[in-house]
């Protein structure tokens, strides 16, 4: 069986501008990795430090676990609103394809990347380990410095931020909302970098500061979000 890694050969020691990127949310059934399923999924693309709006993915997936009552609280998507959706085998495709090549850009990262990671391995791709995180650049700047018990909420911290909410709680919107924040976020510690005397921010930089500043709870299977 021949895997494929996507962006694992890709140089991270360049300008952070010249990098594709893509931010990606989910809605799934619930939070519990092991049991349950993606419903809809959103992804925003990113060039040259731009969002590249006519390159959007949205997609409804029909699961074959319920949702639960709490995510419906969360999302709003029953499974009636699902019936005449595709499978996710069917629409998975599309998902690699658009992440294909970029580096992957979510809030919370840790958990897009648990649900990703089996079905990739479906379609025998792994996900790339070059993933950054909305959360954890936020720490880094201070927006979310008080938060080391649990996660900021995305649509909290954009207020914050004084950026633009995008549709809360619908893939794409928060996709779109992800996408726009991690450009105010690294940009922000460009400048810092810049300030210090420093020619560019890497990607390599980023990377390591969101690796660095990220956050798991100890049982990784089940939390509320």
């Amino acid at each position: 069986m021949k895997w494929r890694f996507g962006m694992e050969q890709f140089s991270s020691d360049v300008n952070w501008r010249d990098v594709e990127y893509c931010a990606v949310d989910l809605e799934t059934t619930g939070l519990d990795f092991l049991k349950d399923e993606i419903i809809s999924f959103g992804v925003v693309q990113i060039r040259q430090g731009r969002v590249v709006t006519e390159d959007n993915l949205y997609r409804k997936v029909h699961p074959r676990v319920t949702p639960s009552l709490s995510s419906i609280k969360v999302h709003g998507l029953r499974r009636i609103d699902l019936e005449e959706a595709d499978r996710l085998e069917v629409v998975l495709p599309e998902l690699v394809s658009a992440v294909d090549g970029k580096i992957l850009i979510a809030h919370a990262a840790w958990i897009e990347s648990a649900f990703l990671q089996g079905h990739f391995r479906q379609v025998h791709r792994r996900l790339s380990k070059k993933v950054l995180d909305t959360a954890a650049l936020a720490r880094r700047t201070g927006y979310a410095a008080e938060l080391n018990g649990s996660e900021p909420s995305l649509e909290s911290l954009a207020k914050r931020m004084h950026l633009p909410v995008y549709s809360p709680h619908h893939a794409l919107g928060d996709a779109m909302t992800t996408a726009v924040m991690f450009l105010a976020l690294a940009t922000e510690i460009e400048r810092e970098s810049m300030a210090k005397g420093r020619d560019f921010l890497s990607l390599k930089d980023l990377l390591k500061i969101s690796k660095n500043n990220s956050w798991r709870p100890k049982n990784q299977i089940r939390l509320s979000r």
